[in-house]
């Protein structure tokens, strides 16, 4: 069964590809191909360095372009995360591809399992073949929903439990993985064939928090630790004949590690040689495990992604693949306000209204089409529902300086959670900076998996 498309994703097409982007109806949200794909190569470069396992979310972006190039063209294992059956559905015609490739395709449901979900989960294993769906256990009662996936798929689900490492948003502690003889239950489970245990699994976004690669490094490290410590607590309940995995990360942890190969002073520092080691032994010989990595938002970026300097920080402009271009509704340079301001027709339901702790606003405007002199940065000080103030970031020193935008003129906003974003949005306009150096011609328009419904 094919995935839901929009019936006018052709029409789309031939309404936007080969216009400016200032020129289509606004607000839109916009992607730049060149530096996705720089973004994905990096990474599956670095994974390869280090000799981990990957496996690459899609929430963030929701379309089978950007998965695509997340799991690039190489390697045998081509590993997702998703949030959503919807986006299962959407992206079954690459997941497909992807198998005919020879790829080993595995789809992790990433929400712990609720019987409304397996009867779509197991249709959709069996049309991807055995192996290709794990599910996501954090209490014994969600076992007993392995049995009727079995009963519609014919072959086992494929089983992480999750591990709540400190971010508390779902999993169990490190001690407690054997709540209720959930890993007796399993291993039953296993013998009537109805799973298959893969390993533990942990996602904290507590290093969402962190603002040096330093901190990231050691939020990923923490996060290891606390699987290697549910994994030693129960040696004796797990399988000892096969290799079993860790799965860790969120993006500025996963982004840090291509510090490791570098040669700046994060490579050498001690949470730098601290998390080289784990990576190398997670457990010091107590079992076979291997760490597998796994983040999202890292092909596209936003403010709170660069917020955290897990890596090095460059230009917005080349960092950023994803902004909302916006059209100037009026200017107050003239004292109409205690400072300059402008009025866009972009708010809450074209940007988001998510908070980034490095600045007070809810997205910077970029230098696109603009001198870019001042000394201070344009951001979205104040949003509403459809509408949103620009000012100077640094208003006291800026506070008699004119806003240098004109009515009518269009500005692209990067955003501080492109997750959000782009959930405002069914498709995205599609730009190459590596083709177009202005980053305004459209070349292709994605469209992406939208809400919770999915095919029946």
């Amino acid at each position: 069964m094919e995935s839901l498309k929009l019936p006018q994703e052709e029409t789309i097409k031939r309404f936007f590809i080969g216009k400016d982007i200032a020129d289509v109806p606004k607000p839109a949200v916009v992607l730049d191909r060149a530096i996705i794909k720089r973004n994905c190569d990096r990474m599956l470069q670095a994974v390869k360095s280090l000799d981990v396992g990957f496996r690459t979310h899609v929430k963030t972006h929701k379309t089978q372009e950007v998965a695509q190039l997340q799991v690039g063209e190489e390697n045998t294992d081509a590993n997702f995360v998703v949030s959503t059956i919807q986006e299962i559905d959407h992206l079954l015609p690459l997941f497909k591809k992807l198998k005919n490739r020879g790829r080993m395709v595995n789809v992790l449901y990433g929400i712990p399992l609720v019987p409304s979900k397996v009867t779509r989960l197991a249709t959709l294993a069996k049309e991807l073949g055995e192996k290709s769906i794990t599910v996501m256990i954090d209490h014994p009662d969600q076992l007993s929903y392995l049995s009727k996936f079995h009963n519609i798929a014919k072959f086992p689900a494929y089983v992480f439990l999750k591990v709540d490492t400190g971010y508390h948003r779902a999993g169990l502690p490190p001690t407690a993985l054997n709540k209720d003889g959930l890993l007796e239950k399993l291993a039953e489970a296993e013998k009537s064939g109805l799973a298959r245990f893969l390993g533990v699994y942990s996602h904290s976004s507590l290093s969402y928090t962190a603002t040096t690669s330093e901190e990231a490094m050691t939020h990923l490290t923490k996060e290891i630790v606390g699987c290697n410590e549910a994994v030693k607590h129960n040696l004796d309940l797990l399988p000892r004949n096969r290799e079993l995995i860790i799965s860790v990360g969120a993006t500025p942890q996963v982004l840090s590690c291509q510090n490791l190969l570098s040669d700046s002073n994060s490579s050498s520092s001690p949470e730098a040689e601290t998390l080289k080691a784990l990576l190398r032994d997670p457990l010091d010989g107590a079992a076979q495990v291997k760490i597998e990595l796994h983040a999202g938002v890292y092909p596209i970026l936003d403010m709170q992604q660069i917020s955290t300097n897990a890596i090095t920080p460059g230009r917005l402009e080349d960092d950023i693949a994803i902004s909302v271009i916006a059209e100037v509704s009026s200017v107050y340079n003239n004292g109409e306000r205690s400072k300059p301001e402008a009025l866009v027709a972009a708010g809450t339901l074209a940007l988001g209204r998510e908070p980034c702790a490095s600045y007070p606003g809810w997205g910077i405007i970029s230098s696109w089409r603009r001198a870019s002199a001042a000394a201070s940065r344009l951001i979205v000080e104040r949003i509403s529902q459809e509408h949103a103030i620009i000012s100077w970031e640094n208003s006291t020193g800026q506070s008699s300086t004119e806003i240098p935008l004109q009515i009518g003129q269009a500005v692209r906003i990067y955003p501080n959670h492109a997750c959000v974003t782009g959930a405002m949005y069914g498709w995205y306009l599609v730009v190459d900076s590596s083709l177009d150096t202005d980053s305004a011609k459209i070349i292709d328009v994605w469209v992406r998996a939208k809400g919770h419904n999915s095919t029946f």
